[in-house]
């Protein structure tokens, strides 16, 4: 068994436990409650559900910690102490089209004395439905269950197979996208849009994915797979190459082979805008 420190347990813990509900509302998933929250964006009662047990069981665990949740908003704790932050359901539309593709996010994030944003040093991405548990902790490395995580090798564009979240009503810049695709899809082995930005980094951390790009995300979407894809010897910054991915709302995960490369693609498809 490869040692890993309490929290990964209690973590992983309370995604198991937030899971067989999840399945459960998943193979019923058209006798769902479901309500509007936005345009083209939906929370289902799976969603709230799954969101409530999570908190349970992380409050029992550390009961003086806040949370970020994508449902319930900020929950303050101690100041001084760490806080979760808690997607319950990374891939709404997926679920409620009956669509296999979604994972549970939980991230930790330390806070940093003088600065706003704290640093994730915890982070895990579990898949309820093929039951893979991909987990990081800052200098320990990136694991999927209890094997080692490396980002692909790859260095050549033309074999790399690249994600990517689509716009789509409400969401995103269109055009900054459009013109980001054309830049890199000639260049490159293939392009994928599966619908959950926490499974696409967890998969760029597992060589599954050789990059990933999408813009207007939401913490909660991306805290654990950045440190996935770093632990597991990536690299995650803005479309610019900096490290600026949360004040610009961008995100580019790549190996180091075709980081390069790949920013000067972005630069080339944004220079035109």
């Amino acid at each position: 068994m490869v040692a890993h420190s309490g929290l990964i347990t209690v973590m992983d813990r309370a995604a198991r436990k937030a899971a067989p509900r999840l399945r459960r509302d998943f193979n019923e998933v058209q006798q769902l409650q479901v309500s509007r929250k936005g345009p083209a964006d939906f929370v289902s009662m799976a969603d709230k559900r799954a969101e409530q047990t999570l908190v349970e069981e992380l409050k029992r665990a550390r009961p003086d910690w806040g949370f970020i949740l994508e449902e319930g908003g900020e929950i303050e704790g101690d100041p001084a102490k760490p806080r979760w932050i808690i997607d319950p359901l990374d891939g709404t539309s997926n679920f409620l089209h009956g669509l296999p593709h979604f994972a549970i996010s939980i991230a930790v994030e330390e806070p940093r004395p003088g600065q706003k944003r704290g640093e994730v040093t915890q982070g895990l991405v579990y898949q309820p439905l093929t039951d893979e548990s991909f987990w990081a902790e800052k200098g320990r490395g990136a694991w999927l269950h209890d094997r080692r995580l490396r980002v692909s090798a790859r260095r050549e564009l033309s074999e790399s197979l690249v994600a990517t979240g689509i716009p789509f009503l409400g969401h995103g810049d269109i055009r900054e996208w459009t013109a980001i695709f054309a830049a890199i899809a000639p260049e490159v082995a293939g392009i994928r849009r599966y619908g959950s930005a926490a499974l696409d980094l967890a998969w760029v951390a597992a060589g599954r994915f050789d990059a990933f790009w999408e813009a207007d995300l939401n913490i909660w979407d991306v805290a654990a797979g950045i440190l996935l894809v770093r632990e597991a010897g990536g690299f995650v910054s803005d479309y610019r190459g900096g490290d600026r991915m949360h004040e610009r709302n961008e995100y580019l995960a790549t190996n180091d082979g075709l980081a390069t490369r790949l920013h000067k693609l972005v630069a080339q498809g944004l220079k035109g805008l």
